[in-house]
């Protein structure tokens, strides 16, 4: 069993002008992808096995992130089937200067974990100990009710 506080993942992106758009701001395709590796280190966390995505559940862009900032981007296992393993995943602007934060962009993923001949292969149960856990868990189900 894994505790869902052991896939926690925080990470940082530096927006570069080579990550951006006509408009100096972070290209979505690059978010995207920044959250898809974020996304699979918590899978791969709490699976103890590689982990390729499956799905990928509503991604709104709510506000941009400009060069020079940060993506400041966390992870967590919210949920897991036989294989499956569900994670909400959040990025945030965040300029260092002033270390404010804003969020941009928020979606759940479900990332499958593979055995080393690529065939889906079983995961453990997630366990919920902490209260921060238990607050975060029941964010994520809130907010992937919608998405089904």
């Amino acid at each position: 069993m894994t505790d869902l506080m052991e896939t926690y993942v925080e990470n940082r992106e530096m927006v570069q002008p080579n990550h951006a758009n006509t408009l100096d701001s972070a290209h979505g395709g690059h978010v995207m992808k920044w959250m898809d590796e974020v996304g699979a280190m918590s899978a791969m966390r709490f699976s103890g096995e590689n982990c390729v995505t499956a799905r990928v559940n509503r991604m709104n862009f709510e506000r941009p992130i400009a060069v020079g900032d940060t993506a400041f981007i966390t992870a967590y296992v919210y949920d897991a089937g036989t294989s499956s393993v569900r994670v909400r995943i959040i990025t945030e602007r965040e300029n260092l200067k002033t270390r404010e934060r804003e969020r941009t962009t928020e979606s759940y993923f479900v990332f499958v974990a593979i055995d080393e001949d690529g065939a889906p292969t079983e995961v453990p149960e997630l366990t919920v100990s902490s209260e921060r856990g238990k607050r975060l868990r029941r964010k994520a189900l809130e907010g992937a009710a919608g998405e089904e």
